[in-house]
This record gives structure tokens, C-alpha cells and sequence, in this order.
């Protein structure tokens, strides 16, 4: 038997022996590919349903009669391929439906590439913008498609500023930035979930990701938030709640990504270093306490604009996706041997603010962006769907070796999660062993606000979980009056948690919300690791950061808040100059 070779096929790294067809190897790599050419010989013309790009092959080649050679590589979702893959499909299934003579069993073929054309278009449009209002590089407005039904105006008013409003132009009332100086946009993305037209809607970045791809300079690797697995899969008809992470990761190396890593492993970061702030506060006390969680973008450029003066109450670890991505432009890179210039990191987040959070410079590492591209949950699906990939048809694969995480990361993206995630770990800090009992039921739910009390050793600890800015003020006020009412406190600013995220399926409602969490949960509860002190990764990574000197070791797991000018200031000054213009 001839020796293996080794072929990359969309960047993935792929053992056969030679001179296999590579629409064989496809085929038991589970890489989705119409090859209907091969399945009968009426037709008239000479016609291939399966091409692809071979690299250093001038046009673009069948992969029924393409034999693999070694070191060959292979892109099967190029966008000349899928194009003329498209146009193919389309001639054959026009030839079939026309033809008089043709046999029952190729009804069954019929379907098949009417499956491939729906799966290749989406009914998610990302049209170029025309005339579009921007609210900082997360969201935009497109004042061409509004009809003015005010629905995401009565979102923003109802959970979270009142930042958008109305008025009356050209006989009909259309949506525009609130013009109060006093009223800043969080960027949460809630309106962009009640516009049934797209009219407001993320700003994509789906062309940056594609061009990174494309790279064969760069190294990209990808990584999905918890609350992804247990949506997504309502854009391909699945139930909400179900978790498609094993699909999605097959996914996501079709599509050509370098690394399938993982949010989750981030997670288990920040619940590390949050953890022992919080148990460091308990046991010392301090002016930090009650400590607010910062893993919510929207729910602290809240707090920095609206309340400024409670900002130094906000944990001071960061956040997962900025997390694990500064650990693979740092701790990763420098394990494999790669230049970090060269890598692209981009995270699948079920949020709009998660977009502006990637690019503030407060959060680069030596100079660099931690994340480089966000997408929402439904840019992914467009992505998934212009490429043919059906998540509903697809077998499960597994999260690479650096991506792996704990049952409670999972939960991070479930109001609630973040807290118990902690309380866990907190547990173990505190007392050197971990709790007979892991779950902590007076946390969890989708209420607006929750409020418990938790014993942990000899410690009681007050905390408050709280969804959506309107609840998060009453918090606030609260807290006004009481300065002692809580030690800890949870904020999200999405109804239920990031499953309800503006980045998410639509529609996203309350039942969808809880089915989704529930899916969280269940995850959690089937993990063989379900503490984030258990995740071997997570902890070389802090390994890691204990060989740097103290101020590199800060920069890595920490987020100072600058106080000297805050969001709002800045947003201010650019309605100012838009006024005078």
C-alpha cells in the first residue's frame, strides 16, 4: 500500500492515499458537495455540479474526476466555485423538469438540488447601505427601508435608554438618533431584532472574515460565544434550545477557518481571574464592593455614561472573547511558533456591542487587537447559507485541543451564568474544595431582576442578577440609598442574558429565551468539567501570565476604565458636530 499524503482541502489538513478521487474524500470527510454529475448520464452536455479551486490550476476543476496529489490544496467554497456550482445546479434542475421522459427516481434528485440552491442563498439579506444613520461601528440604519413602524423605537424605550426616536418626513414617521445630549446608545442591538425589514440592522463585517479566509498569509482562527450552540440552529429549523455546537464546528471548518477554538475557553479565563477578585474583596473588603460584573459591552458603556461614578465598582477582569483572544495572540502564538501579526481572530458573538467592544483601543495587547472581526449569530447563518452549508445535515465534530472549556463557561451566556460560574470557583478559593452541590438554582431564570443570598463557608453573599438597562437602574438607584444592599451583581443587558442578545435569530421571544437557556443548562449538567479551576488550558494560559512582568500580566487579564473622559462624552461631541453641520 502506498504511503499516505496529505492534502489541505479550505485550509484543513486532510491524510489519504493517492490518486483518490477527491469527491471520495469529500464524501468521508463529511464535506458537503452536490456531485449529481455522477449519479446519471442522460444529460445532454458536458456539465459538473461538483467544481472546485485547486491552487496553481488554471480554472476550476471537477471533484468527481480530480485525483489528489500530495500537498495539493483545495477550496471548495471560493466564491468563483459556489457561483459557477450555482449555475450548474440551476441548468440541470431546468433540464430536469422539463424533460418528459424523465424517470421517477430522478424526482428524488430533483429535490436534492432544490435543497443545495435554498441552502445557498439566505433569506437574511446584508445589502450594501445607502443612506444609513451609524451608531459607532455596530449598527446601522438604513433610511430607505424604514417604513416606520416604530418597533424598535418601542424596544429601546421599553428595556433599555430611549435612545431612538421618531419623526415626521415626507408624510411618514421614520426612526433617527435620539438628539438629547443626555441620551447615549449602549449598542445592545434589541431594535435590530424587532425591524421586520432590515431597515436597522448589525454592521456586517462577513466581506473582512471572507478576505481573511481567502489569506493564505494569515493564520484565522474563530471562536463562538456559549449562547451560539443553543440558537443558531433556529436559522436552519431547528428547535431552539438545541445544541449544535458539534455541527458547528464541522461548520466552521468547512467554511475554511485555520483553528476551531472557542469563547468558552475565554470564559473560564475570566471566571478565574473574576473569581479571585471577588474572593479577594470578600475577605478584605474594599470601596469595589458590591463588584459588577464587565463581561456585558452594552452594560458597561452603560454604566460609563449613565453612572459614571459607580464605574470603579466594575470588575476589572475582561471579558471572555477579549480573553481568549489575547491569549491566542499571545500565550498560543508563541507556543506554535507564529508570527501574532499573522493571525486573525474572529468571534461568533450573539451581540451587536460585542463589535465595538473588539475594536476600543483600551483593550489592545502589545499594541494589538485582541479580536479583529465580529460576527452576530445571524451574519454566521448568512454566512453558513452562502456557502451551501446546512447545519441541520451535518455530523457533530470536536472543539480543537485549546478550545476546550467547563460546563460553566457554557452557562456565561444565561442571566446568571457569570455568577454562578464565579460562585463555583469562589467556593473552591475560599475553601480549598469544591461544593457537594454545583448548581445554584436562586440565580437562574429569566426575570428582569433576581435577588439572593448565598452561603459559601462562613461568608453570606448578597448579590442581584439583573437583565436590561430599565431593571439595572432600578438597581442602581437602589444601591443609591443602600450602599450595603449587595455584594455582587450581575448585569446584562439583554432580556434573559446574551441568549437574548440583539445579534440573535429572530424571532427572538420570551419562550425562545428560556428553551435557549434551558439548552445552556443541559449542557452543563451532561459535562465530564463543569468548573472552570478544572480547565488544564485556561490555567497554563495563567501559568502563562505569572512568567510576565507585572505590568504585561496586567495588561493580559485585566481593563482599566479611563475616567477622565467616558463614552458619552465622546458621542456628545460627534451629535455636536453632526448639528452643526
Amino acid at each position: 500500500m502506498a504511503d499516505d499524503i496529505t492534502i489541505r482541502i479550505n485550509r484543513q489538513k486532510y491524510q489519504t492515499q493517492p490518486d483518490q478521487f477527491l469527491a471520495d474524500i469529500l464524501k468521508a470527510n463529511n464535506i458537503d458537495l452536490p456531485v449529481f454529475c455522477l449519479l446519471s448520464n442522460e444529460f445532454p452536455l458536458p456539465l459538473h455540479t461538483c467544481l472546485v479551486e485547486v491552487r496553481g490550476q488554471d480554472g476550476l476543476q471537477p471533484a468527481c474526476q480530480l485525483k489528489v496529489e500530495d500537498g495539493m490544496r483545495i477550496q471548495t467554497n471560493s466564491g468563483r466555485a459556489r457561483q459557477l456550482r450555482r449555475e450548474a445546479l440551476k441548468i440541470l434542475l431546468e433540464h430536469w423538469q422539463k424533460d418528459e421522459n424523465n424517470p421517477p427516481e430522478n424526482q428524488e434528485k430533483i429535490e436534492k438540488v432544490k435543497a443545495y440552491l435554498k441552502t445557498g442563498a439566505s433569506d437574511q439579506k446584508h445589502p450594501e447601505p445607502r443612506e444609513y444613520q451609524s451608531m459607532w461601528p455596530s449598527i446601522e440604519i438604513d433610511r430607505t427601508l424604514c417604513i416606520g413602524c416604530q418597533r424598535c423605537v418601542s424596544a429601546c424605550l421599553q428595556k433599555q435608554v430611549g435612545y431612538l426616536a421618531d419623526k415626521e418626513e415626507g408624510g411618514k414617521k421614520v426612526v433617527e438618533e435620539n438628539t438629547n445630549p443626555n441620551i447615549s446608545c449602549i449598542l445592545c442591538g434589541q431594535c435590530t431584532l424587532e425591524c421586520p425589514v432590515d431597515a436597522i440592522r448589525e454592521q456586517s463585517e462577513i466581506i473582512h472574515v471572507e478576505q481573511a479566509i481567502a489569506d493564505p498569509e494569515k493564520i484565522v482562527i474563530v471562536q463562538m460565544a456559549p449562547s451560539i450552540r443553543t440558537s443558531i440552529g433556529e436559522e436552519f429549523g431547528m428547535e431552539a434550545g438545541a445544541n449544535v455546537a458539534p455541527q458547528m464546528y464541522t461548520a466552521l471548518r468547512q467554511l475554511g477557518f485555520d483553528h476551531i477554538f472557542d469563547v468558552n475557553m475565554g470564559a473560564d479565563i475570566t471566571t478565574l481571574v473574576e473569581a479571585a477578585e471577588l474572593v479577594e474583596e470578600l475577605k478584605h473588603g474594599s470601596k469595589k464592593l458590591p463588584m459588577f460584573t464587565s463581561c456585558c459591552p452594552s452594560w458597561v458603556k452603560f454604566l460609563r455614561d449613565y453612572y459614571p461614578e459607580m464605574v470603579g465598582h466594575l470588575s476589572n477582569a475582561r471579558s471572555p472573547q477579549v480573553h481568549s483572544g489575547a491569549a491566542y495572540k499571545t500565550w498560543w502564538a508563541q507556543q506554535q511558533g507564529i508570527d501574532p501579526d499573522k493571525i486573525v481572530v474572529v468571534s461568533i458573538m450573539p451581540c451587536t456591542s460585542k463589535k465595538q467592544e473588539a475594536r476600543l483601543d483600551e483593550l489592545k495587547i502589545q499594541g494589538r487587537k485582541p479580536v479583529d472581526y465580529v460576527l452576530t449569530t445571524r451574519e454566521t447563518a448568512y454566512l453558513l447559507k452562502k456557502n451551501g452549508i446546512n447545519l441541520s445535515e451535518l455530523e457533530g465534530s470536536a472543539v480543537d485541543k485549546f478550545g476546550q472549556y467547563s460546563g460553566a463557561a457554557a452557562i456565561y451566556g444565561a442571566s446568571g451564568g457569570v455568577v454562578e460560574s464565579a460562585l463555583r470557583t469562589a467556593a473552591w478559593m475560599l475553601e480549598g474544595k469544591d461544593l457537594p452541590k454545583l448548581e445554584f438554582e436562586q440565580v437562574r431564570g429569566s426575570e428582569g431582576i433576581k435577588k439572593a443570598e448565598i452561603e459559601i463557608g462562613d461568608k453570606k453573599i448578597k448579590m442581584a442578577i439583573v437583565s436590561t438597562m430599565r431593571n439595572a437602574r432600578r438597581i442602581l438607584e437602589e444601591m443609591k440609598k443602600d450602599p450595603d444592599a449587595y455584594h455582587c451583581v450581575e448585569v446584562m443587558a439583554c432580556p434573559g442574558g446574551c441568549i437574548g442578545g440583539g445579534g440573535q435569530p429572530k424571532p427572538t421571544t420570551p419562550e425562545k429565551i428560556d428553551q435557549r437557556i434551558a439548552g445552556l443548562y443541559d449542557i452543563d449538567q451532561k459535562s465530564t468539567m463543569r468548573k472552570a479551576h478544572e480547565n488544564q488550558v485556561a490555567k497554563d494560559f495563567l501559568a502563562y501570565a505569572d512568567t510576565l512582568p507585572e505590568e504585561q500580566k496586567k495588561e493580559l487579564l485585566y481593563r482599566v476604565y479611563p475616567q477622565e473622559e467616558n463614552n458619552q462624552d465622546g458621542q456628545n461631541k460627534a451629535k455636536e458636530e453632526k448639528a452643526k453641520e
